[in-house]
C-alpha cells in the first residue's frame, strides 16, 4: 500500500473556507449592529466598489511593537462609494421564530436601473413596471391606507430597514442593474426611525452619514475563489 513519506501542510487559511466562486458579486450582511436607542438615527451599512490599491507611509502607534514610532509602508485599498438612493422601507416584527416582514413600502419614482431587479424580462416589462404602484401616492384613499400602515408599524415593529440602491451611471462600470440592498436603521425610537426613513425616500444618502473619518468599520467582501 502506497503512502506519503512526509505530511503535506495545508494551503491557505481555514477562515476563508469554502474557497469557491461566488454566486453574486455583492457581500451579504448576516447581522447588523445592535440597536442603541440613546444614539441618533443613522444607517448601519453602505455599498462600495473597489477602485484599486496603493500604498501609504504612516507612523506606527502600537504599544509593544518593534516598529513603534517609526514610519512604515503598507498597502491600502481604495473603495469608491457613490451616494445611494433610498427607494423603499421594510418593517419587521418579532416572532418566536425570529423577525418577520410586516409592511413594505416603495417610493413613487424609481429609476430603470433599479426596476430591472424586479423584472424577469425587462424588454417586455419596462413599460408597465411599477406603474400601478405609483398611483398609490396620488390617490387619496391609498394615501390614508399608507398612513394607517405607518401607524401600525410604529405600534408593532421594533426593526426598520430601508431599501437602497447604488447609482450605476456614476461608475465607470458596464452594468445595467443597480445593486440593491436592505440597510437597517438604528438609533432613536421606532417612530423617529420611520420618520427619518420617510423623509429620505427618493433622496441620496452619502457615506458620510454612515461612518466618519478615522472610524473603525467592518468590511464584507467577496472572493474570486483562487484557493491559495
Amino acid at each position: 500500500m502506497s503512502h506519503k513519506k512526509f505530511s503535506t501542510p495545508r494551503h491557505g487559511s481555514l477562515s476563508f473556507l469554502p474557497q469557491k466562486h461566488i454566486s453574486k458579486h455583492r457581500g451579504k450582511v448576516k447581522s447588523f449592529p445592535k440597536d442603541d436607542p440613546s444614539k441618533r438615527v443613522h444607517l448601519t451599512a453602505f455599498l462600495g466598489y473597489k477602485a484599486g490599491m496603493t500604498h501609504i507611509m504612516w507612523e506606527v502607534d502600537r504599544p509593544g511593537s518593534k516598529v513603534i514610532k517609526k514610519e512604515v509602508v503598507e498597502a491600502v485599498t481604495i473603495v469608491e462609494t457613490p451616494p445611494m438612493v433610498v427607494v423603499g422601507i421594510v418593517s419587521y416584527m418579532g416572532t418566536p421564530r425570529g423577525l418577520r416582514t410586516f409592511k413594505a413600502v416603495f417610493s413613487e419614482h424609481i429609476i430603470d436601473e433599479c426596476k430591472r431587479h424586479f423584472c424577469k424580462n425587462w424588454h417586455k416589462s419596462k413599460t408597465k413596471a411599477f406603474t400601478k404602484y405609483c398611483k398609490k401616492w396620488q390617490d387619496e384613499d391609498d394615501k390614508q391606507q399608507l398612513g394607517k400602515d405607518f401607524s401600525s408599524v410604529k405600534k408593532y415593529c421594533p426593526v426598520i430597514r430601508v431599501i437602497a440602491h447604488t447609482q450605476r451611471h456614476l461608475l465607470p462600470l458596464h452594468l445595467k442593474k443597480a445593486h440593491l440592498m436592505e440597510i437597517q436603521v438604528n438609533g432613536g425610537t421606532v417612530a423617529k426611525k420611520l420618520d427619518w426613513a420617510c423623509e429620505r425616500l427618493e433622496e441620496q444618502v452619502s457615506v458620510n452619514q454612515v461612518s466618519g473619518q478615522e472610524e473603525m468599520i467592518n468590511v464584507i467582501g467577496v472572493a474570486k475563489g483562487k484557493r491559495y
